[in-house]
């Protein structure tokens, strides 16, 4: 049987129509949940690091800093007196003293092309260093993320989860602090940053959060 000829030039006539559609799928709400399951520890501590930097971890930095002025001689008089009145409370008894501190001091050793990156600041006049602030990218220790109280290990998988949050925090810390080039020995600076410290005689390594060169 022959089709009538209008309904063959009807149907080419609609082929280029069908062959030009693209047939799109509805999102699927579980797709962000289903991404973040294939993510490494990694790539998901990264992810977390980069979310509440700012708009969590900054704020909280600031408002809890104390005067490293008052916190450095506390510490010499008694670690535990220092914490317990200037410092972040324990999370487990046995772990160290969390302090955020901020203040000014005097650059009197630069490092900055190691991969270890740091400075040493007097920052009370007796032209001796009294911390040593960490410029990364590879910095030392966990004080950013116990010294941040919506950080808690029972919301995280395990331990090693909980480290690679804390080595993160660090990375997106070091990114975001820029210096001005050339020798920064003998320049006033403020600082508002974290550090822990186990021991009272423990040399105090702290990650800052703003660093600002003054003229």
């Amino acid at each position: 049987m022959t089709r009538p000829p209008l309904i063959v030039a009807c149907l080419l006539t609609m082929l280029p129509i069908v062959a030009g559609c693209k047939i799109v799928k509805n999102p699927d709400p579980n797709d962000i949940a289903q991404t973040a399951a294939q993510m490494s520890d990694e790539e998901r501590m990264a992810a977390l690091a980069q979310e509440t930097y700012e708009p969590k971890l900054l704020p909280y930095m600031h408002e809890k800093a104390q005067e490293i002025d008052q916190i450095l001689p506390a510490i010499a008089a008694n670690l535990d007196t220092a914490g317990e009145k200037l410092g972040i409370p324990k999370a487990s008894e046995g772990s160290p003293w969390n302090f955020v501190a901020k203040g000014k001091g005097t650059v009197i050793t630069s490092n900055r092309k190691s991969r270890a990156a740091k400075l040493e600041l007097d920052v009370n006049g007796d032209s001796a260093a009294d911390l040593t602030i960490q410029l990364g990218p590879v910095i030392k220790g966990t004080a950013l993320r116990d010294s941040a109280s919506f950080f808690v290990f029972t919301d995280f998988r395990d331990q090693i989860e909980f480290a690679k949050l804390a080595r993160a925090l660090n990375d997106v810390a070091s990114a975001a602090i820029k210096l001005p080039d050339g020798n920064l020995i003998g320049k006033n600076i403020s600082f508002t940053g974290a550090f822990s410290l186990p021991k009272q005689s423990d040399a105090i390594l702290l990650v800052p959060v703003q660093i600002a060169v003054e003229d």
